[in-house]
């Protein structure tokens, strides 16, 4: 009737103009199959149907897809990797700052040994649950609701305010999530806050940093440039979920070729399969 009417000429503006028929039959039967998987309760990833986040909740690292892994094999199959170097410290860091009530201010604080012991892993490092599904509410610029869903480990990018007060400081952070975990852990020793085992959200993460003397802005008519913060310590880190905004697109600057002098050529679980070097510098989509 009349909806398939409208129905297809909805489809035509997708079309090159070229072989229409062809191009009409393609895109009526993925609507279809589309249709039926979500009238069947089933999505491409056996994800519930309608599995949106509650507007009142700011983010949701689903149970559901994910694995339970074995940290200590996780990091071991990574061994000479430069993504995981100090992972076991580090994260003890992270966590010992939150369960601290520490504020963030983007540094994460270096702990002692004896400090970092008073973190304990329930079941040691067994058992850590690497969630697949990554749901964020944020305001839009319109300012209506709207929700990111991102997979960690498949190249997703979050966005959350800088901690930087200089008057030409960037109004934001950027970074590449790597991973994410929910790890039960126990905090002992003369510092606790909480001797309960507590249910921690982290987000392991590659930063990214602004390129130097690049202007941009409405002014200038270019987006902002971002790159890779080269290989050291700050490159890698962790990061609370409560303190994303919402996913960012990056547009790889592609005049600026790829490069292997932010990270040492190779595989790395900090690149997506088939990577062995990184983009020089991306464009920030707005």
């Amino acid at each position: 009737g009349e909806l398939a009417h409208r129905l297809l000429k909805r489809f035509y503006q997708s079309t090159n103009k070229q072989d229409p028929s062809k191009q009409l039959a393609k895109q009526e039967r993925r609507h279809t199959r589309i249709r039926r998987l979500q009238q069947s309760g089933n999505t491409k990833d056996n994800q519930p149907a309608g599995s949106l986040l509650p507007l009142e909740a700011h983010h949701c690292l689903s149970s559901y897809p994910g694995i339970i892994i074995n940290l200590a094999c996780f990091l071991e199959e990574h061994r000479g990797d430069p993504a995981v170097v100090n992972f076991i410290p580090k994260i003890k860091d992270h966590i010992l700052s939150r369960l601290l009530g520490l504020e963030y201010d983007g540094d994460e604080r270096d702990f002692t040994d004896v400090e970092r012991n008073d973190v304990r892993f329930v079941n040691n490092l067994n058992g850590v649950f690497q969630p697949k599904r990554f749901q964020i509410n944020y305001t839009t610029y319109d300012v209506r609701r709207d929700q990111d869903t991102l997979k960690p480990g498949n190249g997703s990018t979050v966005m959350m305010l800088s901690r930087e007060s200089s008057a030409s400081a960037h109004p934001f952070w950027y970074a590449r999530v790597l991973g994410a975990f929910c790890i039960n852990v126990l905090h002992v020793g003369p510092n606790a806050r909480n001797r309960s085992p507590q249910y921690m959200e982290v987000l392991w993460v590659r930063w990214f940093g602004v390129v130097p003397q690049y202007r941009w802005g409405f002014r200038e008519g270019r987006l902002p440039k971002i790159g890779f913060v080269p290989d050291s310590p700050a490159a890698f880190g962790f990061l609370d979920p409560s303190l994303v905004i919402r996913a960012c697109h990056l547009i790889p600057a592609f005049a600026d070729h790829r490069t292997n002098d932010l990270l040492r050529h190779g595989p790395s679980a900090a690149r997506l399969p088939g990577e062995v070097d990184d983009w020089a510098s991306f464009y920030v989509n707005m």
